[in-house]
């Protein structure tokens, strides 16, 4: 099978083609410049700028990759939760590649292909315990299966992404802020005293960062000196020297108190929920070195597999999206043009009818 993932649900516009034998090529294009500006992605630039850009980067793929949209055994695409008008953008344009091509049309929950990335290019042994940390979520899943999804713990207010980006605001760091928050503290002992590892008094699996960037916040106003005396430009290296220590030790103990607090929750839900044959830990934050660092020594130390996505499939990606489209495709799972999008905040339902087989046109697995 020859799948297109399209993936708009914030500010990444990323197409894929994915076939049988794994990914074959992605185009992205990133809104980074746009949205530095403002601090945080402006939904309505984000919508617009994904109008602009998946055109090109469409033709751009097909081009590159020797293919044409009439090669296409299926169409997938985000269909949420994320941004409504940028998750509009991509959904019109699958339903028009699936009237023009009569392939059939995929809605993925985006949140799930984030783990399912984990299992690119090998076999996630069930049953797993999914950690999906990112800046708009942070999630604990009990995945029993590649379609399985069973959500035991949440953020109830900020997600640990947000905890990052803030921060870096914070600190005049570049946006978006969560990679130079790591850079900064790789190799710096951290203060486990100097902020507070967030809801742990609560014996449940659910999360909140917004004390902890309080505290981020209260620290940052008692000692201006942490904010950097000039940010780096567009397009400029950014120099860890340009920060003082102090600013340093302070992202070291940021990155120690959002692992631990995360190491803390993984291990309860082991404990109540297991037993689980591996851990995934997927989203952008999963690109953070503590963070895996954190999830090795988890793994190790509960005898579980660890599978992480590689750096470049943390963040949004059409390849991901492309994956999980395959999969259902492949049990011949599919969407009407009646597909809706879902933005953040609501429940993504699985609505998913048996596609004819004439219609999704499932081949027989190459051998």
């Amino acid at each position: 099978m020859l799948v297109l993932g399209i993936e708009t649900s914030c500010d990444e516009t990323s197409l894929a083609l994915v076939s049988d034998d794994g990914p074959l090529l992605e185009k992205t294009a990133l809104q980074e410049e746009v949205h530095s500006l403002f601090g945080g992605v402006v939904p309505e630039l984000a919508s617009r700028e994904h109008l602009r850009l998946i055109g090109p980067l469409c033709e751009a793929l097909f081009s590159q990759a020797g293919r044409a949209p009439r090669d296409l055994d299926a169409v997938a695409v985000a269909r949420g939760p994320g941004l409504l008008g940028s998750l509009l953008v991509g959904l019109g344009l699958a339903k028009g590649l699936c009237l023009a091509t009569g392939a059939p049309l995929v809605g993925v929950n985006h949140l799930h292909a984030h783990l399912l990335a984990a299992g690119i290019g090998r076999t996630i042994p069930y049953p797993a315990l999914g950690l999906l940390v990112s800046g708009g979520h942070t999630q604990i899943w009990r995945m029993t299966s590649d379609f399985d999804f069973t959500l035991l713990g949440r953020t109830l207010d900020d997600a640990a992404g947000e905890a990052f980006d803030k921060t870096a605001k914070m600190l005049n760091l570049p946006y978006p802020g969560g990679r130079y928050i790591d850079a900064l503290g790789r190799g710096v002992e951290p203060d486990h005293r100097l902020f507070p590892r967030p809801h742990l008094a609560d014996p449940g699996l659910d999360f909140s960062f917004s004390g902890l960037k309080t505290a981020v916040a209260e620290h940052v106003r008692g000692n201006p000196g942490l904010r950097l005396a000039r940010m780096p430009g567009p397009g400029e290296d950014f120099d860890p020297a340009l920060a003082s220590p102090g600013t340093r030790l302070a992202c070291a103990s940021l990155n120690w108190a959002v692992a631990d607090t995360l190491r803390i929750k993984l291990f309860r839900a082991i404990q109540a929920f297991g037993p689980f044959s591996s851990l995934i830990v997927a989203g952008g934050v999963a690109a953070n070195s503590r963070i895996r660092d954190m999830a090795a020594a988890l793994a190790e130390r509960m005898g579980l597999a660890l599978v992480l996505p590689p750096l470049a499939l943390c963040s949004d990606n059409g390849t991901m999206i492309a994956h999980m489209g395959l999969k259902l495709a492949r049990a011949g799972l599919g969407h009407d043009l009646g597909l809706d999008a879902i933005p953040r905040g609501k429940k993504i339902p699985w609505d998913y009818r048996v596609l004819p087989l004439r219609e999704s046109r499932v081949k027989d697995p190459p051998g």
